[in-house]
């Protein structure tokens, strides 16, 4: 399926004709979880891959077999994409961990009722817009990136694919008081702690494990491995879909890249946004921190915009 030119639309938001289709967005619509699933949500960008890697191991026990023998979008598919309904037809897992970068308003309804875990990943957006304007230069399925100031106006107004950053994370963690079965989770949680992390999500996932196996999955879900390995770092996909010429998938694996692309002004102007359309939300961001893990030095963690 190539369609590497055509968007797809649903509910005014805009999304790859290469991997949805009109059949595909309808079918996760509908989609009718089970009370046993469990369902890995975010913004692209903001984590997506390594929940996917922390939850297949954590399913497995610490156990790396599955991640470095099967491609995480057979392992977590996407539902909203056209082959995860023949995937999931064919498939007798239990229980199945399924992906979406899909916002609330759309697939709350197919959700309600359900007893199925969601885990929502967030990032601080300003990383996240460095890493998708990175990401667009390579996806041969996603529109020219452009200038990164042209970029960034799109962000900020709202009109890239996949739709508004700002009310994908305001729909999914206004949501958090309501479903019990929400976990919401941080990429600045899982890279200042990741041990922390993976204890507190196999507790929701009521997947208790022994203290060898969640350091089995700390050292299995650490950037360095994730980027080594192909069934995780995209090098399966091919130049005409990915131009791995052009970028890298696991590109840093840190926080506070956004640093080295915003200038004051745009820095400013991006406060100002984010200052209107995030009031009504009582989110805390971190903006950065290093991982203690990995980087021999800590740097302490700084907030901004903690009014928000």
């Amino acid at each position: 399926m190539a369609r590497l030119d055509v968007a797809e639309m649903i509910c005014g938001i805009m999304l790859p004709g290469h991997i949805h289709t009109q059949e595909s967005l309808q079918f996760a619509l509908k989609f009718p979880f089970q009370d046993t699933d469990t369902l890995i949500v975010s913004y692209p960008k903001s984590g997506t891959t390594w929940m996917q890697e922390i939850v297949t191991l954590i399913y497995s026990r610490g156990d790396p077999h599955l991640n470095k023998t099967v491609p995480n979008w057979v392992r977590a598919p996407w539902l909203e994409q056209y082959y995860c309904a023949p995937l999931l037809e064919d498939s007798s897992t239990t229980p199945r961990v399924i992906t979406t970068h899909l916002p609330h308003h759309l697939l709350g309804p197919a959700l309600q009722g359900s007893k199925a875990k969601v885990i929502y990943v967030s990032r601080n957006p300003k990383d996240v817009v460095v890493s998708f304007y990175h990401f667009h230069k390579m996806a041969n399925f996603l529109p020219e990136a452009g200038t990164f100031p042209e970029f960034l106006n799109r962000f900020l107004g709202d009109t890239l694919h996949y739709g508004s950053w700002f009310d994908h994370i305001k729909g999914w963690t206004s949501q958090t008081a309501a479903m019990e079965n929400l976990l919401h989770i941080t990429y600045e949680d899982m890279l200042l702690d990741r041990h922390g992390a993976i204890k507190r999500i196999s507790s929701f996932l009521q997947c208790p494990l022994l203290e060898e196996e969640v350091n089995n999955c700390v050292q299995h879900s650490s950037f360095s491995n994730m980027k080594n390995n192909k069934m995780v770092n995209y090098t399966l996909v091919t130049d005409e879909i990915m131009d791995h010429s052009k970028g890298s998938f696991m590109r840093k694996g840190k926080t506070g890249d956004w640093k080295n692309m915003f200038t004051e002004e745009q820095n400013q102007y991006f406060e100002s946004v984010f200052k209107s359309k995030m009031q009504d939300c009582t989110l805390e961001f971190v903006w950065e921190v290093q991982d203690k893990e990995e980087t021999p030095a800590k740097e302490h963690i700084q907030q901004e915009n903690t009014d928000v």
